[in-house]
């Protein structure tokens, strides 16, 4: 089926797609050219959400989707990448003695060399950096989906702990309130925002203030490292905590807004609900706009 136009699907594998989620489509394709199709579909999918009857994103059905767009000459896709396999293993981490304790850093910031953050590029590091995050964190390694960025928090050649940065949580009643944005804004402009999905110090660097140091460097660091590599630059960052864990003071300490608890509703599907524990939001703006950003009626460039 086409649209009145006749160049545009308006359905595909039995779901209608109204003008508006066309135009977020296409929105979502300009925004992340770096990211290749797998990428691209399933982020459009978590989106749209877009799901198997399993619970899976639909990412398949989705890239065939956006092919037909492309044939119809409304969006322009990433080169298709070649000889790559499909076929999704599960991560398995073993911990090896190169992430084994260390004898303990006691002191302040000032003691230390130079703290600075290294991104995580080569596949050494990230196996090195998933290992740390497995063993350390409570929440252990996942595989971040569509834009991110791996960090290492680094004296001198020391390593001392790691953060990822990812998207941001789809539709979070407190933070959207505080925004002041509409729904259709969110929805447009959701990109602008990023999470920090995982924070960790490791338990032997008992450093006094180091956690508020790091996120501070983050928060006037990131939309440089972020632009570079996905060519555009956050407006707002948001980070939830656990309060059966930490109660944030970090996070208070680095000057980051506490904006209220999650409900502890999962992310919400027809027929399907789950609960998490409730957690506390905290956000902190990269750019002195960010309003006029995330409540814009149009996409906007990715300039920092």
């Amino acid at each position: 089926m086409m649209n009145t136009d006749g160049d545009i699907p308006l359905t595909h594998c039995g779901r209608h797609f109204s003008d508006q989620e066309i135009e977020q489509i296409q929105n979502t394709v300009n925004m992340f050219p770096k990211l290749s199709r797998r990428e691209l579909s399933e982020t459009i999918c978590e989106h749209l959400e877009w799901y198997t009857a399993s619970g899976t994103l639909k990412w398949q059905a989705c890239q065939n989707f956006l092919i037909k767009m492309e044939q119809a000459g409304a969006i322009k896709l990433p080169v298709k990448a070649r000889n790559i396999q499909s076929k999704q293993t599960k991560l398995l981490i073993e911990f090896t003695e190169r992430t084994e304790s260390r004898s303990d850093i006691v002191g302040t910031v000032g003691m230390l060399d130079e703290v600075t953050l290294e991104i995580v590029l080569d596949k050494e590091s990230k196996k090195l950096w998933q290992e740390y995050m497995a063993r350390y964190h409570y929440l252990g390694s996942t595989r971040p989906f569509g834009c991110y960025l791996r960090y290492f928090i680094k004296s001198s050649s020391e390593i001392l702990g790691c953060a990822l940065f990812s998207g941001a949580a789809k539709s979070i009643g407190e933070r959207d309130r505080w925004i002041g944005w509409t729904e259709n804004q969110r929805l447009r402009n959701l990109s602008w925002i990023i999470n920090n999905t995982r924070f960790l110090i490791f338990p032997w660097v008992k450093v006094k203030n180091l956690a508020s140091h790091v996120l501070g460097k983050f928060s006037r660091y990131i939309r440089q490292d972020w632009y570079e590599k996905w060519g555009y630059s956050p407006v707002l960052m948001e980070t939830f905590v656990d309060g059966n864990y930490y109660s944030g003071t970090c996070y208070k300490a680095a000057n980051w807004k506490y904006l209220g608890m999650t409900t502890g509703e999962g992310l919400v599907r027809n027929g399907k609900s789950y609960k998490t524990s409730p957690k506390y939001i905290f956000a902190i703006p990269l750019a002195k706009n960010f309003r006029k950003t995330l409540c814009s009626k149009k996409s906007i460039g990715g300039e920092i």
